[in-house]
């Protein structure tokens, strides 16, 4: 299935897009919130380009841990 349209949900950019195929790269999340949340019994999912990535993770108090992938 050819990809139409990505926005990023925190800047609402439009992803680069070409012949169905994703050209740039971006965050995607996805949460099944289960019991003892507020949230129970849905789904969220969102996505981030990479700028907008770069901003939310500089405002962690914990940075995410990064690994170096040697096999793409």
């Amino acid at each position: 299935m050819k990809q139409k349209e990505m926005l990023c949900n925190a800047c609402g950019k439009a992803l680069k897009i070409e012949n169905g195929i994703l050209k740039e790269d971006a965050f995607e999340a996805k949460k099944q919130w289960g019991f003892f949340s507020k949230k129970d019994a849905t789904m969220h999912s969102f996505i981030l380009c990479e700028q907008c990535y770069d901003k939310l993770m500089a405002s962690f108090a914990i940075p995410p841990a990064v690994e170096e992938v040697t096999e793409l």
